[in-house]
């Protein structure tokens, strides 16, 4: 038995690089860069790093969920067909999964904070100038870079986590999820006031001025020491870590700053061994159904509310009192949203972080698994009640427990893969999963969009099944991760 570790590790293939490094003289101490964090501590520093990282989930809530809001105009501007509405979503995340990956690993070869700077000034110079977009084409050309800019904002949260003790990080996730409701509700409330008034392409312009006045304070955030002292730059990261005892009040660790050999970092082939492959592939399977569970919910909403599916009778028309008849009565469906609508789609926005109390507690007392199959089996069951007649009312308590619920599988299956594989393995099974989330973000728009429009019950079936997959799924696991160190 006493053998069973290593022989565990030979089968995964983990080898070892040994850099060079000159050795302290004896006896000298030393520490490294997790300890240096662990000793320094949590305070004013991180404070700072959490608002200014946290707020790119502002600028990128923003930019992704822009779409829903300005899909009404620009199919009446432009007279689309409803394919045509749903591929605009589409190629934005095809942006964002193909330049995710070419982005991480500029990230790792120039640094996290140069990519983030990076992927801000290309997320709003081209967000500003499909503002101008004068055809379709262009507008879905421009779009998708903006999603290629927007897969960068990842790094603010890398940088924010390199910096964090230990004990920190299980909180941050949840507490993130704010800086994206607020993202939402921002352009949600700027959409209600603007569309009506100046129109959708100075909505566009509005929404970019959070992601360059970020740009004005990134300078306060320095680039990670871990990112410094794996390529060699020991006296940036000693600099670092001297910079934030200094803002936190806390000493800094005796001794020499020296890092360990490193192992190398996990390949694609680790993932699918015999020891991780079901894992793997079931992590897989749900991270792409949660994606196209959430971005499902969101333009369902939307398409909900163009469309005025609400069948009570009572229920209050979405399409403004004062629209062109001519325009509600083309193929194109073009109804524009009213007070009402936006009204609706703030309070089932609000739902994101409704749970989220609740979601923490299922997932430290009931364990990862349980509280993501419960909350995956929630969600395929409100995705059927929205087929329900019921008043106006009715369907915003449904969207908002689905906003809630979506969000809360998100959470857990976050933490569940972060905690799952070893440290070799860590990054490139977030990687994975989050070019697969992608997958899911790309179709989801062809089932609320499409599907929807020739088979209501059809699409909220089809979303419901995947539910019910991803609740097995989860169920099945094969490995609890409630309570376990980190591998």
């Amino acid at each position: 038995m006493a053998t069973a570790p290593k022989a565990a590790e030979n089968a995964i293939g983990l080898e070892e690089i040994h850099t060079e490094r000159q050795e302290p003289p004896k006896g000298q101490k030393t520490f490294t860069v997790e300890e240096a964090v662990e000793t320094i501590g949590f305070g004013r520093f991180h404070i700072v790093l959490f608002l200014i990282m946290g707020s790119t989930g502002v600028a990128e809530a923003m930019e992704i969920m822009l779409i829903a809001v300005v899909s009404p105009l620009i199919r009446c501007e432009w007279q689309l067909q409803d394919w045509q509405v749903a591929l605009v979503t589409t190629m934005v995340f095809f942006g964002y999964m193909v330049f995710s990956i070419v982005l991480g690993l500029l990230a790792d070869r120039y640094g996290r904070w140069k990519i983030l700077l990076l992927s801000f000034l290309w997320a709003a110079y081209f967000s500003l100038l499909t503002s101008f977009a004068p055809s379709y084409i262009w507008f879905v050309f421009l779009r998708a870079m903006v999603g290629g800019g927007v897969s960068g904002h990842a790094q603010g949260l890398i940088i924010k986590t390199e910096f964090l003790p230990t004990k920190y990080r299980g909180y941050m996730l949840p507490l993130s999820q704010v800086f994206w409701l607020a993202g939402s509700l921002l352009i949600i409330g700027l959409a209600s006031v603007v569309n009506p008034t100046i129109g959708w392409r100075w909505l566009i312009r509005i929404a970019s001025i959070p992601g360059i006045l970020l740009i004005l304070v990134f300078k306060f955030i320095p680039e990670s020491a871990r990112y410094n002292i794996s390529t060699g730059n020991v006296a940036a990261a000693l600099a670092t870590l001297r910079r934030i005892a200094k803002m936190n009040g806390a000493a800094m660790p005796e001794g020499v700053l020296r890092e360990p050999a490193k192992e190398r970092r996990g390949r694609f082939k680790d993932l699918i061994h015999p020891k991780y492959f079901r894992t793997t592939l079931q992590i897989w399977i749900i991270w792409l159904g949660i994606a196209f569970a959430y971005y499902g919910v969101i333009l369902a909403s939307a398409e909900l509310l163009e469309r005025d599916l609400v069948c009570a009778s009572t229920a209050p028309p979405v399409q403004d009192s004062g629209g062109d008849s001519e325009e509600s009565r083309s193929p194109c469906h073009c109804r524009l949203f009213g007070p009402a609508a936006y009204q609706t789609m703030i309070i089932s926005t609000v739902g994101e972080i409704a749970l989220n109390p609740l979601n923490i507690l299922g997932i430290n007392f009931l364990g990862r698994r349980l509280s993501l199959c419960i909350t995956m089996g929630c969600t395929a069951l409100f995705f059927l009640l929205l087929n329900i007649c019921t008043s106006s009312t009715g369907m915003t308590g449904f969207l908002f427990m689905l906003r809630a619920l979506v969000s809360a599988n998100f959470n857990t299956i976050y933490i569940y893969t972060a905690e799952v594989y070893p440290t070799t393995m860590r990054a490139l099974g977030m990687g994975t999963s989050g070019s697969l989330c992608r997958v899911g973000a790309m179709v989801a728009p062809f089932i609320s969009q499409v599907l929807m429009s020739a088979s209501f019950l059809g699409a909220l079936c089809l979303f419901s099944s995947v539910c019910v997959v991803c609740a097995i799924s989860a169920f099945t696991l094969p490995i609890e991760t409630k309570g376990r160190a980190l591998q």
